[in-house]
């Protein structure tokens, strides 16, 4: 093919890995961005990475390509970057499910209220928790993390070229792990106070009997609960670069 054409035949693949990636990805893929936003910066990104990278585009592109050929390299674009996405998304999604273990101790695994960032049925307190992790995580400068991560897959994967399948799905497996193990430890201490109460209570019950403990957990649950957030309020900070690490580790660069 021309000079002109596999030029643009290489765009289109960095396209595709993008647009892919940005799909999924936190942040960026959330409803509440507009589509035209979303468009617009992924093209705006994939034709930085085509004309400024050169390890992006591959180096000896093929004088000719079938349209089967064409398919197969898109999709395989379209697979590593949805991969890509799917690991950040499985990662960041780690405080919103904090957040959910802490609101099923406090008896509010009921309360819920619609998500603007998402648009699903979400529980405030996770949604609250999610929100003050994302301005903590742009704050950081979080959002070059993900430009970073498209760079360093073009330097490991060129446009083009077929990933490695058991790396990309060990990362996405390791990546559901992540989010269950980190989930529970950020949980911890709102859980082991939350097995103190349960102690105290028992033992009330034991020595009054005639006290109604269910009526008086509740209360005493949920002011617990805001309590203990307010004290992990200051610590999420710090899983900003916790979250830099998990990315560098699963992310199949």
């Amino acid at each position: 093919m021309d000079p002109t054409t596999a030029r643009l035949f290489d765009f289109v693949m960095v396209l595709t890995r993008v647009s892919a990636f940005f799909l999924i990805l936190p942040v960026f893929g959330f409803k509440a961005i507009p589509i035209r936003i979303k468009v617009a910066s992924a093209v705006f990104i994939s034709f930085f990475f085509t004309m400024a990278a050169p390890h992006v585009s591959p180096s000896n592109a093929p004088e000719k390509v079938s349209m089967a050929e064409v398919i197969l390299l898109l999709s395989n674009e379209a697979i590593y970057g949805l991969c890509m996405g799917l690991i950040a998304q499985s990662i960041f999604a780690t405080v919103k499910y904090c957040g959910r273990i802490t609101e099923h101790q406090m008896g509010l695994s009921m309360a819920e209220i619609l998500d603007p960032l998402t648009g699903e049925q979400s529980q405030p307190l996770g949604m609250l928790i999610e929100m003050i992790f994302i301005i903590a995580f742009l704050s950081a400068n979080g959002h070059h993390l993900f430009l970073m991560t498209i760079s360093r897959s073009y330097e490991a994967f060129p446009a083009g070229s077929i990933p490695t399948l058991p790396i990309m799905i060990s990362g996405v497996v390791k990546s559901g792990s992540t989010l269950l193990l980190a989930g529970l430890r950020l949980a911890a201490p709102m859980l082991a106070a939350f097995l103190l109460l349960m102690v105290v209570l028992a033992v009330v019950a034991r020595i009054a009997p005639e006290t109604n403990i269910l009526f008086i957990s509740l209360p005493l649950r949920v002011g617990l609960g805001l309590m203990m957030v307010g004290i992990f309020m200051p610590f999420i900070t710090g899983f900003v670069g916790e979250f830099a690490d998990w990315m560098g580790k699963l992310l199949p660069l």
